[in-house]
């Protein structure tokens, strides 16, 4: 009989990562590998890596460190650097990791096997060509994690915005779609399975276009996915301010399975700034897209990126960001002090030029802000009652439960009957600047 090798997978970095790793851990088990959560038996570790922001990279550099005494003591074991940080890097990280084995970037998954093979001989593997076409719609992700009721299902892969500061369309190619029934059945599965919830993800899902038979834009995908069941739950991620239509918003209105919560990254609230960065937007349509998002979807709750500290920022810039935030008046953000990515048209362009130290003070006016925000959109929901779907016990109180509402809050409330999976009418009694509390009602 033979031995199946087991494969540990870490995911570093985004939504999309972790789709990326569910999509790896299949190709490897149809490949007669096995799955463990745990690190140290495993014959095989693959780190699935994010290059978005250096703090990511230094993260797994620490991770090789420590994996360096379990190469030692086991010569046998792989380690593999798989996503957008050995897609930047390629080659050059096997001359500053010695303990790594096989270099794989975003479009080579369906290779690995392969590359096990060439390993397992005796050297070292590497395949980082970008695809024009790969879409991994073929491929049915195993899915990971003790949430049942959840579930990512990736449209779309690339990006070729070319936001000055990021390096995604140089790691992840350009953008291309996957074909709509393929995400419908996967929906579908996913439903029969007892998933309640899934969420399209792409670097910008707003610019989904399916142009093959018949044209299928991301509006038009989302009320398919909408329509698998009226107990699925649709969420994605994430939006382009540039892309949003009022098609689009008028679709998320018309059904109540989509969720009414609109991730939509501003970056900057300054259009000079928002200009440097190439955006492809200006402080005032975006703010025409948040009156358009209110207009359609009343209580529609929106979230939102800002980077802080970015090349030639100035103090006035920083409170134009400051002012767009308490007009828009965002329930969550995340917030992030600038970090320079060579290769980024930014990096080539124009010099870093804020000091840390005022990075590190913009960030703080930032994040207290937004905590500020957040407490007073949840002390709004105090007296509302909203359908929770349930995700399991609370991280506080194993007699609580916690899920989430339609505008992504979370919400805890007792125990009783309910498990996860199930949808119920919770009224809202407190808050934190995180967290709905409530009880329930009428179920």
């Amino acid at each position: 009989m033979n031995h199946k090798k087991k494969l540990y997978i870490e995911t570093y970095g985004c939504q999309m990562n972790f789709s990326d790793s569910e999509i790896i851990g299949s190709v490897m088990i149809n490949n007669n590998y096995e799955l463990t959560n745990k690190i140290s038996e495993a014959d095989i570790i693959f780190i699935n890596t994010c290059s978005v922001r250096d703090n990511a990279e230094q993260r797994v550099r620490k991770k090789l460190k420590e994996l360096n005494a379990q190469k030692k003591n086991n010569p046998h074991l792989k380690i593999g650097i798989l996503g957008c940080m050995a897609e930047r890097l390629k080659s050059k990280l096997f001359e500053e990791e010695k303990i790594i084995d096989i270099i794989a970037g975003p479009d080579a998954y369906r290779y690995l096997p392969d590359l096990m093979t060439t390993v397992e001989s005796g050297q070292k593997a590497v395949n980082v060509l970008l695809s024009a076409e790969e879409t991994y719609a073929d491929i049915n992700p195993v899915k990971f994690g003790d949430n049942k009721v959840s579930a990512f299902i990736s449209i779309m892969r690339g990006c070729q915005n070319f936001c000055s500061y990021c390096v995604v369309p140089y790691t992840r190619g350009k953008e291309r779609s996957r074909n709509p029934q393929t995400i419908i059945n996967e929906a579908n599965d996913l439903f029969k399975q007892g998933y309640r919830e899934v969420t399209l993800l792409g670097q910008n899902v707003n610019s989904y276009n399916w142009k093959e038979e018949d044209n299928v834009n991301f509006a038009q995908l989302l009320e398919k996915v909408a329509l698998v069941n009226p107990q699925l739950r649709v969420r994605f991620a994430t939006s382009h301010p540039k892309d949003i239509s009022d098609e689009l918003l008028q679709t998320i209105a018309k059904y109540e399975n989509i969720c009414k919560a609109i991730h939509l990254p501003v970056q900057s609230g300054s259009t000079r700034v928002l200009e440097l960065m190439n955006r492809k937007y200006t402080r005032q349509s975006y703010i025409n897209r948040i009156e358009a998002i209110r207009k359609f979807i009343p209580g529609c709750a929106i979230s939102t990126d800002i980077i802080t500290g970015f090349c030639g920022e100035t103090e006035d810039d920083h409170k134009q960001t400051l002012s767009l935030m308490k007009w828009a008046a965002y329930d969550f953000a995340f917030m992030f002090k600038y970090s320079e990515r060579k290769g980024t048209i930014a990096a080539d362009k124009f010099k870093d030029d804020i000091p840390d130290e005022t990075k590190g003070r913009r960030l703080k006016e930032i994040i207290e802000l937004q905590q500020k925000l957040s407490k007073e959109s949840n002390l709004k929901d105090i007296g509302k009652t909203f359908r929770v779907l349930v995700e399991g016990v609370s991280k506080k109180s194993d007699q609580k439960l916690s899920g989430r509402n339609s505008q992504n809050k979370v919400a805890v409330f007792p125990k009783k009957e309910f498990k996860p999976g199930d949808y119920v009418n919770v009224k809202i009694i407190e808050c934190t600047s995180a967290t709905l509390i409530g009880e329930a009602i009428n179920n």
